[in-house]
């Protein structure tokens, strides 16, 4: 980035003073794991830019998504799933079955994250975290949201394709043939745990983009941002 252009830190995170209504610790947690990864589209001043993330931060932001308690919750809603399914029966059945299971998925969901929040975007100097597009048609936000698979951020500020999100999801995909020894292995399984991986986080990247509307009209915590008159145009700050 030019040195003489200055950077803007993100605002802060919801907290759960901002939201009085019911479940508030419960929709607290849930709108800071979703904005934890978000970036709002400067509306401040032309040719500002947001900081970007120092190695340090990344890592910091690894240790955030993974001792968060929507991971732990998340996981035990997995671990659940494939204890009905029967999902690598070598784990076998009852209380035992699902804390080995449970075991397994919180392992996959840390490396996951490490590679994807911190390893990759470490190597390939990547800001792990969507961009919003914000004021905008439906259409274009759905579309902006989708295309991060492919497109992120590099730290100053320019576009590059987004292999954190690739080489994460293989690396993670393979990994979970060694922490679920019984699943299917070969290539065919691979590239469909590969897929949902994908198809999962087009989903939260969809969720993030549309979440200041969604909070607002739930009245859920949301980072304080005017509503323009023309949503055509960003407003103007002086």
């Amino acid at each position: 980035m030019n040195p003489a252009v200055p950077c803007l830190k993100p605002a802060p995170l919801p907290g759960l003073g901002d939201y009085d209504g019911p479940l508030k610790k419960t929709v607290g947690l849930f709108a800071r794991a979703l904005e934890r990864k978000s970036v709002h589209p400067p509306r401040y001043k032309p040719g500002v830019k947001f900081c970007s993330l120092e190695l340090g931060d990344k890592f910091l932001l690894f240790v955030k998504d993974s001792t968060d308690p929507v991971n732990f919750i998340g996981t035990g809603f997995n671990a659940g799933m494939d204890q009905a399914s029967n999902r690598d029966p070598t784990f076998g059945h009852g209380a035992a079955g699902y804390g080995r299971r449970y075991g397994a998925d919180l392992a996959g969901s840390v490396s996951d994250k490490f590679l994807k929040d911190f390893a990759f975007p470490a190597i390939f100097f990547e800001d792990p975290r969507y961009y919003r597009l914000g004021y905008d048609s439906d259409g274009k936000r759905l579309l902006h949201a989708a295309g991060h698979l492919f497109v992120a951020q590099r730290e100053d500020g320019t576009r590059m394709f987004n292999y954190s999100e690739w080489l994460g999801s293989v690396g993670s995909a393979a990994l979970s043939n060694v922490y679920h020894p019984g699943n299917q292995h070969g290539t065919a399984a691979t590239a469909r745990r590969i897929g949902y991986g994908f198809a999962f986080d087009i989903g939260y990247d969809v969720l993030r983009e549309f979440w200041p509307e969604i909070s607002r009209k739930l009245k859920l915590p949301f980072r304080g941002e005017p509503v323009p008159a023309n949503p055509g145009f960003p407003p103007t700050h002086k």
